[in-house]
């Protein structure tokens, strides 16, 4: 395949601790090849050891969030996955720091496992979403098939995965899988507000909560008591505590250090 002219993937830093992600490839309705996966495997990699980065924005270009895998090019062979990170750079080892996926347009079959890979989603009222691989006798192995069940109730879960059916963003929010639905034009500075509401809680804090939230569903109640300290441990013992205590009792805004 002939290659595109400009970075698949874009990455930019905003109010100085929000990451903007956006998948560059407008012109395949950015789908993924294995070039575009490794281009967001190096976004994530560095938005992780970008210690003044707290939260990432994933958006795609265009008029659509993303189609998926780029099925031309899959027929030869070249599929959108790492070794690392998995499926689109991204899906199998996620950043140990919050995503927002953006959705404006399409979201499908591994579109949507990518919004299923982030830790909430604000999509556009006119987005569509779902996961029609079973239709087109695929499987979705982008972690869609197990994610989801987690997400919604488990036979709407199951009908979106043999039918293959597309949905709206409202359907998804009603079953509380999209956080808002919005105007298109919206989308982003909503989805920003949001970033910036995560950013001025404490770093260290966001951290030990996303990795806990993330590990809830695989653990016993009894082992989440043990298990939840080994991420909740070095934010609570960190300077970040203390001054969320003093600006607390001082009734001011704190600073963070992420220390």
């Amino acid at each position: 395949m002939a290659p595109e002219a400009g970075p698949l993937v874009l990455s930019e830093q905003i109010d100085h601790h929000i990451t903007v992600i956006t998948i560059n490839r407008p012109e395949r309705r950015n789908s993924f090849d294995g070039a575009t996966a490794k281009a967001m495997e190096e976004a994530m990699d560095a938005f992780e050891s970008d210690s003044d980065s707290r939260v990432a924005i994933i958006r795609g270009a265009g008029s659509s969030f993303s189609a998926g895998q780029d099925l031309k090019a899959a027929a030869l062979g070249d599929f959108g996955t790492t070794e690392r990170r998995g499926a689109f750079g991204v899906m199998g080892q996620r950043p140990s720091k919050p995503l927002i996926a953006a959705v404006e347009g399409h979201a499908l079959a591994g579109g949507f496992e990518l919004c299923l890979a982030c830790d909430l989603i604000v999509a556009s009222n006119d987005a569509t979403m779902g996961i029609p691989e079973a239709a087109k006798a695929l499987v979705a192995v982008g972690g869609g098939l197990f994610r989801l069940p987690k997400r919604m109730p488990y036979h709407l879960a199951m009908e979106l995965a043999l039918t293959g059916e597309p949905r709206s963003a409202s359907y998804f929010a009603q079953w509380g899988l999209v956080n808002y639905v919005v105007e298109t034009d919206s989308v982003f500075p909503t989805a920003v507000e949001l970033a910036r509401k995560i950013v001025a809680s404490g770093p260290l804090a966001v951290k030990a909560s996303t990795e806990i939230v993330r590990r809830a569903y695989d653990w016993t109640e009894e082992t989440a008591w043990t298990r939840q300290h080994d991420y909740a441990g070095p934010a609570i013992k960190s300077e970040d505590t203390q001054e969320g205590i003093r600006a607390f009792l001082e009734k001011r805004d704190p600073v963070w250090k992420g220390r």
